[in-house]
């Protein structure tokens, strides 16, 4: 059975909007995980947009399932990823002017840097997956280097036309063969929603998928009615008044 992880660096988001300290992510990610969350995902990016330090740390000290740390490979995350010691890191490309991640790693062209990041963080027991793009050419250089998974972004999937789906559904089923065959563990994410994530979800082979935006978006729809009434309550029918 196909595995969940979620994604919470979009609730970081909204806090960082304001500078403020809620939403904050540590307890609701508490709530992914009594939601059926079997992982937690977050991204310290070099500029810290979203997550922050701080909720990395209590987040390595709360989350019952699995922590996963999406990273750049750089010196400054690998040094936190051993202090932290998450129970998976993602290495993942990073660029400051780009929203989100726009694509996978170019794993042919960086393998030898990439491969001494693999082997320090696995040598202290991090399985290291790496974010790559649907092609036989990156599974084959993931492979080559040590990772122990990979994820495939499914970004060109989610975003495609209904014509075109099929054909970006084919290649990642296709490059979920040939990874497992290699001996890698598959994970899946970027993009996917309530109305496109089945289709990967069929697919053999696939351990795991890391999906975020989606699922925020929902809770604000769901939840949304109920926090206006509970606000609007305390404005009727305030129970306390502030003494001066």
């Amino acid at each position: 059975m196909t595995s969940l992880g979620v994604n919470i660096d979009h609730i970081a988001n909204v806090r960082e909007a304001r500078k403020t300290n809620e939403p904050d992510p540590v307890p609701m990610a508490m709530l992914a995980e009594l939601g059926g969350a079997d992982g937690i995902t977050v991204h310290l990016r070099e500029d810290r947009r979203h997550i922050q330090d701080r909720d990395l740390k209590l987040l390595r000290e709360t989350v019952k399932t699995r922590l996963n740390l999406e990273m750049a490979a750089t010196e400054e995350m690998i040094d936190i990823a051993l202090e932290i010691s998450p129970d998976m890191v993602t290495l993942v490309p990073e660029r400051r002017e780009e929203v989100t991640t726009e694509g996978g790693l170019a794993i042919d062209t960086q393998a030898q840097s990439l491969k001494k990041v693999i082997d320090l963080l696995q040598t202290s027991n991090i399985p290291v997956s790496l974010f790559i793009d649907p092609t036989y050419k990156q599974i084959k250089a993931s492979h080559n280097i040590g990772a122990t998974f990979i994820e495939l972004h499914t970004g060109k999937y989610a975003e495609s036309t209904p014509k075109n789906r099929i054909i970006e559904l084919s290649k990642i089923k296709e490059s979920t063969v040939q990874a497992k065959n290699l001996g890698l563990r598959v994970n899946a994410g970027h993009g996917l929603t309530y109305q496109n994530v089945e289709s990967i979800a069929c697919i053999k082979g696939i351990e795991e998928l890391n999906i975020g935006h989606t699922i925020v978006s929902r809770a604000l729809a769901i939840g949304l009615k109920d926090a206006v009434k509970e606000m609007k309550e305390l404005i009727i029918n305030p129970r306390k008044e502030l003494v001066i």
